[in-house]
């Protein structure tokens, strides 16, 4: 292993290795259909129908299909918008948050990114093993899951080392995105032509959780789980409008495509339980030449897995400019090999509510900053100038009361946590049934840094750097 990605890295030597630094408008390769095949591969996903299958019985099918669109819609808004950051400034998406938050500022995020990125890595490549397996349990008598990890786990790192424009063009652009339309859209055919769709459409929502905008928050929380890495890619974009129409439109068609797979799997097979991984696995294996899809879908799940390895690095370089990305990605790739073999990643519903109660106000922070109160238009001295501000406590202040927003509406199901909340901000004033935590706490998020950055510049104009 330590031999093949050693031979990788010498030959990788020869791609350009960007840092942190912004990329200059002549290197940028990606058009508008490269980032949208990027996006749409990104969101074609093991991990979507997944998630999916949380909505329901809980919803009836009407009110998941609503739920998704709705989600999706904002959740991929919020998407594109932070991908037009990434095109207009050149620069990763961690080094964009120094423009609201500071230059120390954006090490608080950074840690949080670094640390999503590595749970969602070791889940790709646990997700990747446990179908592998799944397939060769059909003829053996031992799936060898860990062998599946530490194989996966190589060609990840090897494509992180390659970096995204080789990635996407050598292997998205030209098989991958056709091979994973072609299987899914087999799954789908079957699904429909196989069920009772007339019974799926009329069957009511059992209740409980999630209720309707706890679902939108929960297809929200996929595409805003990417908006802290989307800027890492959409900087090698030719336009800011490739960018933005490329990402939206991509990842928004598999969004609500894959999402739409759990739902069907779930209320189609109701004894599937796809909740769980390898129960998911087993449901669509019993689909005729569903081997074959699955194969291609794991497969193509080293996508997710090495976006999030190679953003993982790239944001560790925010804090530590020195450290070279390629050996932080064969660091980061094999730290989520090994959390893939010995943790139980399963249970990870809360995570995701988690990572959008930090992020979808975050986002709303750098939305208000860089689109309302600096029209536009990220300067490299805003950026990248230690003058630019060490910690900017006004914008973090909006961050911090966006994310209690959140959780005042959608506290979770961690236990500790969700007492905790309702003890506290619950107590304050209950929230409207109608309220959705996404929107409500992106809101807040904005309106106060509207109000607190400007009235701190002005209080204190001469320590203006600090706000």
């Amino acid at each position: 292993m330590a031999q093949t990605i050693t031979t990788a890295l010498e030959r990788a030597e020869t791609l350009p290795d960007w840092g942190i630094e912004p990329v200059p408008r002549d290197k940028r390769p990606l058009s508008g259909f490269d980032v949208g095949a990027l996006w749409m591969n990104l969101g074609i996903s093991i991990t979507l129908p997944v998630v999916g299958a949380f909505l329901v019985p809980a919803l009836s099918f009407k009110q998941a299909l609503v739920a998704i669109v709705v989600g999706a819609a904002i959740g991929n808004l919020m998407l594109a918008a932070a991908a037009r950051i990434g095109a207009d400034t050149g620069a990763p998406t961690m080094v964009t948050y120094r423009g609201p938050l500071g230059l120390r500022g954006s090490y608080l995020a950074t840690v949080f990114n670094v640390m999503q990125n590595i749970g969602w890595g070791a889940f790709e490549l646990y997700l990747i093993s446990v179908v592998m397996a799944g397939l060769l349990e059909r003829y053996t008598s031992s799936g060898l899951r860990a062998l599946w990890v530490v194989v996966f786990g190589v060609v990840c790192i090897l494509m992180a080392v390659g970096g995204p424009i080789a990635v996407v063009r050598r292997w998205i652009r030209r098989y991958a995105v056709w091979l994973v339309i072609a299987s899914s859209a087999y799954l789908t055919i079957y699904m429909l032509t196989t069920y009772d769709l007339g019974a799926i459409w009329s069957k009511p929502g059992a209740g409980g959780f999630p209720n309707f905008w706890g679902g939108v928050d929960l297809v929200i929380s996929l595409p805003i789980s990417w908006v802290p890495l989307v800027a890492d890619y959409t900087r090698f974009a030719r336009t800011g409008k490739s960018a933005f129409w490329g990402t939206g439109i991509g990842y928004f068609l598999a969004n609500v495509w894959f999402f739409m797979i759990g739902v069907l799997l779930v209320m189609g097979v109701p004894k599937a339980n796809p909740g769980d991984p390898a129960a998911f696995v087993g449901a669509l294996l019993a689909i005729p030449v569903g081997w074959l899809a699955m194969l291609i879908l794991a497969v193509d799940e080293t996508d997710e897995a090495f976006a999030n390895i190679y953003s993982g690095s790239v944001s560790i370089q925010n804090a530590f400019p020195r450290l070279s990305q390629r050996m932080l990605s064969i660091v980061i790739g094999s730290v989520c090999a090994g959390l893939a073999l010995v943790v139980n990643l399963v249970n990870y519903e809360n995570f995701l509510l988690l990572l959008g109660a930090l992020f979808v106000p975050l986002f709303g922070v750098l939305f208000a900053d860089y689109y309302i109160l600096r029209r536009g238009r990220y300067t490299t001295e805003d950026l990248y100038a230690q003058a630019a501000g060490r910690i900017r406590s006004a914008a973090i202040v909006a961050w911090l009361v966006g994310f209690l927003a959140y959780n005042w509406i959608n506290p979770g199901s961690v236990s500790w946590w969700t007492r905790l909340t309702k003890h506290t901000l619950g107590k304050l004033w209950t929230p409207p049934s109608w309220a959705g935590a996404s929107l409500t706490s992106f809101v807040v998020a904005v309106a106060l840094t509207l109000v607190l950055v400007p009235l701190a510049r002005r209080l204190r104009p001469a320590a203006a750097g600090l706000y």
